[in-house]
């Protein structure tokens, strides 16, 4: 019983890699906003380019300096406080381990988790 059990998880582990990713989307900031009521795409950019290391997903230490990225990105438009908020939203709510459309590595199917492996290029 514990052999079939054991090919069984070692066959979905083997299949969750083989996947290929799907088209990259971005929601923006997702459950923040995008900006002030004034400027209301203050620090969307930063929030599409953050994105786009969380479609990809890759090690925890990327998704880390993607994250750390981010807080720098909102700090350099002029809202260091937004900056440490955001951080602290996306330290939590973007594990892998979530079943959300905005956790870590979200181009491929859940539970795709971190990798060991180096992140695909940009240009897919």
């Amino acid at each position: 019983m514990k052999q079939l059990l054991f090919i069984a998880l070692l066959t979905l582990l083997t299949n969750a890699y083989a996947e290929e990713i799907k088209p990259f989307t971005s929601d923006g900031c997702s459950t923040f906003p995008d900006g002030t009521f004034e400027q209301q795409q203050l620090w969307l950019n930063c929030c599409t380019v953050h994105d786009k290391a969380y479609w990809r997903g890759g090690t925890y230490q990327q998704r880390l300096d993607a994250d750390l990225a981010l807080k720098n990105c909102v700090a350099e438009v002029g809202e260091p406080l937004i900056a440490q908020l955001m951080l602290a939203g996306v330290r939590v709510g973007g594990s892998p381990y979530w079943p959300t459309k905005f956790r870590w590595g979200y181009g491929w199917s859940y539970f795709h988790g971190y990798t060991s492996e180096p992140s695909i290029d940009d240009e897919e």
